[in-house]
């Protein structure tokens, strides 16, 4: 019988071959039509040079010890992009080449990681987790999206955040994007941490509250979450559209801080900008009333 980590490469595999347009490829239209969307088995084992036989097996969860000759060719005749190649690689390694136990959720960054997201500020910054938990924000983050420190600590999830929260459709004009984007980052997540125990908790949860992320969880989409552009509304502000960057923390691998920023001279920079001024005289205001 296949092992989970097989059976999850299988489904990955006929994920990505239903995807694919045989015409397009120049396969041969089959007289009797064809019953499934996308491309059989013995037509994407053609493609990629190996028997039929062996692919089957590969998809069923009974090839072990896979080359990387063989992925390489797989990838290539799945047209794979450069995630789902790594995604697919992930899937592959095998099961004792994992850790049998991932590090424990962290909570709370080191200090000076902490202090680093504030002095950001009034540039939007947060620091999250491999399960896209939240472990840091700064005061215009919070504005841009949500007061995530109010939160209990269990709640501080984005993606929990996104597909449950009524205020993340209010922020983001492109819900149906952020929500899809979303999902394959946490698929992906899933394939090179299988033993991170507080997204498996998380994938159940959403699963079962949310159809919406139920239903991206079956398109078994991959990504990483690196850059690119979002909009936001914001009741005081408006509507803006800020770059945004996701920077790797050599030190804390399984730690990513996400950076927003908008174009110099841009509308959404002079709305900022002005808005981090507000905050910055409102606070003063409060400061003195308290001394």
């Amino acid at each position: 019988m296949a092992e989970p980590r097989q059976m999850e490469l299988g489904v990955f595999l006929r994920s990505r071959r239903a995807r694919l347009n045989p015409v397009e490829l120049g396969l041969p239209v089959q007289p009797n039509g064809r019953r499934l969307a996308g491309l059989r088995r013995e037509e994407l084992a053609l493609l990629a040079g190996v028997s039929a036989d062996y692919y089957t097996r590969l998809e069923q969860g009974r090839a072990t010890n896979v080359s990387t000759q063989v992925l390489d060719a797989v990838a290539n005749a799945l047209r794979l992009d450069e995630f789902e190649r790594r995604h697919l690689f992930d899937l592959a390694r095998p099961a004792d080449a994992w850790p049998e136990t991932e590090p424990k959720l962290r909570t709370r960054p080191r200090p000076a990681l902490r202090m680093l997201v504030e002095a950001l500020d009034p540039v939007p910054a947060l620091l999250h987790g491999d399960a896209l938990e939240v472990v840091a924000i700064n005061r215009m983050a919070k504005v841009l999206l949500d007061d995530f420190d109010a939160m209990p600590i269990a709640d501080r999830n984005l993606a929990r955040w996104i597909f449950l929260d009524p205020k993340a459709r209010r922020t983001f004009p492109d819900w149906p994007e952020i929500a899809a984007q979303t999902v394959a980052v946490l698929r992906a997540t899933a394939g090179r941490r299988p033993r991170l125990a507080s997204l498996a908790t998380l994938v159940d949860e959403l699963t079962t509250r949310s159809e919406q992320f139920e239903q991206l969880w079956e398109e078994y989409r991959v990504c990483r979450h690196t850059h690119g552009t979002h909009r936001f509304r914001h009741e005081t502000v408006g509507s803006v559209t800020l770059n945004y960057q996701s920077l790797m923390l050599p030190a804390e691998p399984e730690l990513s801080l996400i950076i927003y920023t908008a174009d110099t001279g841009s509308a959404s920079h002079e709305k900022l900008r002005a808005f981090a001024e507000q905050i910055d005289i409102g606070d003063g205001a409060a400061g003195a009333v308290r001394s």
